[in-house]
């Protein structure tokens, strides 16, 4: 099994250069960023988590931007968003960012993947929450054809563009794989129709892992592997994770200066067996 770090980078954080550059040095495979645009001073919709937003939601950097930085300080590390919110993002502006994140790193990117929980920050990008998840799908459908086609279109409900130009086209072929994030039974859908691979967070089981691997089979889709978004330092999760047949966990590395940044990441690589 695969090991890698899922995290919040910051203004207030190791730098994502140093910080893809550790990882690489301490054996990890991945780095998986996430993103908020921005926080609205309102705060209506509750933190998923429960209890107060934690700070590092408000300061983070652009995911590309940071994973642009961490590719050019490494040299095998998969550079993903984890995840990168689609309601909020035009899809062709998002085209070119993740073309140009695989050209710059020689193919090594990903796109994480979901709808976001924040209401009223998508509404703040002109999205309206009720039908985020045809949005989402729409502009997933519309990326695969800008990444793919010289002379791209596309006509839809939410998505809808004459033909266009848009290059740089992506080293990884057909392109950067996506990563569909969530469990609910549209984000299946999503992953079964448009993913090429499944983030699931940490509270799913290793059961309902195989459960929907099973699933997808009966659809068709034998070529769907995992990664486990965002896991605790616990061996027993990460062995159970490893018998349900995930081939890559992640697991969630605090927010905080470079110092302790790298103590928690020895630590990290001494339990996944990774360490030098």
């Amino acid at each position: 099994m695969k090991y890698g770090i899922a995290t919040f980078v910051t203004d207030e954080s190791i730098h994502p250069g140093r910080l893809g550059a550790a990882l690489e040095e301490r054996g990890f495979d991945s780095l998986f960023l996430a993103e908020h645009s921005h926080i609205p001073v309102s705060r209506e919709s509750p933190f998923p988590a429960g209890g107060e937003l934690p700070r590092r939601y408000y300061r983070t950097l652009d995911p590309f931007v940071a994973l642009t930085a961490a590719a050019a300080t490494t040299s095998e590390l998969l550079l993903a968003t984890g995840i990168a919110l689609i309601p909020q993002r035009d899809v062709i502006h998002l085209a070119k960012q993740v073309a140009s994140l695989d050209q710059v790193s020689g193919g090594r990117a990903a796109l994480g993947v979901g709808t976001g929980w924040n209401l009223e920050e998508m509404r703040n990008h002109g999205a309206d929450p009720r039908t985020r998840g045809a949005l989402t799908n729409e502009r997933l459908a519309a990326l695969k054809l800008i990444w793919t086609r010289e002379q791209a279109e596309f006509h839809g409900e939410h998505v809808d563009f004459d033909p266009i130009f848009s290059w740089p086209k992506p080293v990884r072929r057909p392109h950067p794989p996506i990563y569909v994030g969530g469990e609910t039974g549209p984000a299946l859908d999503r992953l079964a129709r448009y993913g090429d691979a499944w983030l699931p967070r940490p509270h799913t089981p290793p059961e309902r892992i195989v459960q929907v691997r099973e699933w997808l089979a009966e659809r068709g889709r034998t070529d769907v592997p995992v990664t486990v978004f965002g896991i605790g330092p616990d061996p027993e999760t990460v062995a159970g994770y490893a018998e349900a047949g995930v081939e890559r966990v992640t697991f969630l590395l605090r927010t905080r200066p470079e110092s302790e940044t790298l103590a928690e990441l020895d630590e990290l690589a001494r339990l996944a067996g990774t360490a030098g």
